[in-house]
């Protein structure tokens, strides 16, 4: 029997990027298929959000994804360029939002059921290594190209159906957005098995026990 879960994650979250690898992992060794729910950021979501939050939680924020990619051995650096165009010293959001919007289109577009799941899953984990693990220029060149055929897709096919069907794809987003909030959450990395939210990096062990529970077991 093989499980099913979702996993909501953002292309701007460096901790969906932290937890993307491992579940790719969970799901190649284990009987569990889990799909890729991708979500826009907060800061498309709520462009105010960084303006009005505490001034330490960036600060914290960039201290603690550090040590989690230290302690877990995952190669990590500030994206190069940020998904998001944003005004570091204001907070301030840019309108425009050229990076994210085709990165997580891109994503939606891998996880259609089309696909078997698991590509979407190892497109969402290829293109995070590009854009959090230290690569500079992720978004040119042949980078995301590499990362579609290593995920088994072709990034021409992947972005011919971004052209033509951006409005279906931004639907299908904010869908999994709504998914993801009934669900009991709001943020990402989430997963989602049994209807049970595991929000964060650090609830991997904890949805894999759920899952021994419910009959996971080794491929």
């Amino acid at each position: 029997m093989t499980l099913q879960a979702d996993l909501y994650f953002s292309f701007r979250s460096p901790y969906s990027y932290l937890a993307i690898g491992r579940y790719r992992d969970l799901a190649a060794s284990h009987n569990i298929d889990i799909a890729l729910r991708p979500v826009y950021p907060l800061a498309v979501r709520q462009p105010d959000f960084f303006e009005r939050n505490h001034p330490n939680w960036l600060r914290y924020t960039l201290l603690d994804v550090v040590r989690v990619a230290q302690f877990e051995g995952i190669p990590f650096g500030p994206p190069r360029p940020d998904p998001i165009v944003q005004d570091m010293a204001t907070r301030k959001i840019a309108e425009e939002q050229p990076h994210i919007r085709r990165i997580t289109r891109l994503g939606q577009a891998a996880a259609r059921s089309k696909y078997p799941s698991a590509k979407g899953l190892a497109f969402a984990h290829e293109a995070a290594q590009l854009i959090w693990g230290g690569a500079e220029g992720w978004n040119e060149g042949e980078h995301l190209s590499g990362a579609a055929e290593r995920a088994g897709l072709d990034l021409a096919e992947l972005d011919e159906e971004v052209a033509a069907q951006a409005e279906e794809l931004d639907a299908e987003i904010a869908a999994n957005q709504q998914e993801l909030e009934a669900a009991g959450h709001w943020g990402v990395p989430t997963l989602v098995f049994g209807g049970e939210p595991f929000f964060g990096q650090d609830r991997i062990e904890m949805a894999k026990w759920r899952m021994e529970q419910k009959g996971l077991a080794k491929r």
